[in-house]
């Protein structure tokens, strides 16, 4: 049976306190395994305002009505109003989530900073981000986090090495058809990575004719064409408000199709890492979305015992 991962993206406090308690419920009710990734720092999404100069960004803004889904007060936190540290305020729902038998694992720190801030930053700044997240899923936890899903599926090398060196066991930090171990400039990162596979709603809706109504269908005709192990990256800000009954359209097709919703943790389980491919991880840009992000290169080689 192919198994398809759901990740779960956190991106604001808004997400945590009304859209998590909603998917949980959908997927109690779809009986859907899944992967929360949390942004665990302040909220301060009111400062993204600066990506309107980003080629394709205010397409997109008009095309998903971003009002509609994160609320004009959301937009504000961060400039006229301060951001909560959804840490702190959310800890009983995310605590909730995972006593519910969900994985939960780590967005980011500060969303809008390291969305915007990661690709040209030094070393000392990566760690520092990486390990506030780190240590606050501790403290929420009482556990270690497993994995790692960047914000807005952006990195640089450090945060890569990072992924290694504090031990988790799987990292969706990019774009992609498949788990693979990524290579920065030849340079093997310790870490699978379990790429999101289909595109996003907020990727999809608006282009093409594509509707909340109808979207599910483009999705489907795309998972049925193709029955392998997929990667969907949906949002507690749509998908756990909004797009809640797109979100069950969804489930029940896939079901109907053979597969099995999963954590992304679960798909890491049935993966042996030392049989993956090696692929570059690369900058690269993906329709419907603006700017560009991490993508899943070709395959440098299957196995390092064909190079011997």
């Amino acid at each position: 049976m192919p198994k398809l991962a759901l990740k779960i993206d956190v991106d604001t406090w808004r997400g945590t306190l009304q859209g998590v308690p909603r998917l949980v419920e959908i997927l109690r009710r779809h009986h859907a395994g899944a992967s929360f990734l949390f942004s665990l720092g302040p909220d301060h999404t009111g400062r993204a305002i600066k990506r309107v100069f980003r080629p394709g960004f205010m397409q997109k803004v008009q095309r998903t009505s971003v009002v509609a889904h994160y609320g004009l007060k959301t937009l504000m936190y961060g400039t006229l109003l301060p951001g909560p540290d959804i840490g702190k305020h959310g800890a009983d729902i995310m605590r909730a989530t995972a006593a519910a038998g969900f994985e939960t694992a780590i967005h980011c720190w500060d969303h809008v900073k390291w969305q915007d801030g990661v690709a040209g930053a030094d070393m000392a700044w990566t760690e520092t981000e990486m390990q506030r997240a780190h240590r606050r899923h501790v403290d929420i936890f009482g556990v270690e986090p497993h994995g790692h899903g960047a914000a807005g599926w952006q990195m640089n090398a450090h945060a890569l090495r990072m992924t290694q060196r504090l031990g988790y066991r799987w990292a969706s930090d990019c774009r992609g058809s498949h788990p693979f171990i990524p290579l920065w400039n030849a340079e093997i990162v310790d870490c699978p990575q379990l790429p999101t596979t289909l595109p996003t709603l907020d990727e999809l809706i608006g282009v093409d004719d594509l509707t909340a109504d109808n979207v599910h269908q483009h999705l489907l005709r795309l998972t049925s064409q193709t029955p392998q192990d997929q990667v969907f990256t949906l949002h507690a800000e749509l998908e756990g408000l909004k797009f809640g009954d797109t979100l069950e359209r969804l489930l029940t097709g896939w079901r109907e199709q053979g597969y099995e919703m999963v954590s992304l943790g679960t798909l890491r389980d049935a993966i042996d890492p030392t049989q993956l491919p090696r692929h570059e991880i690369l900058w690269g840009e993906v329709p419907g979305r603006s700017g560009r992000l991490m993508v899943q290169g070709e395959e440098f080689l299957s196995t390092w015992k064909e190079a011997a």
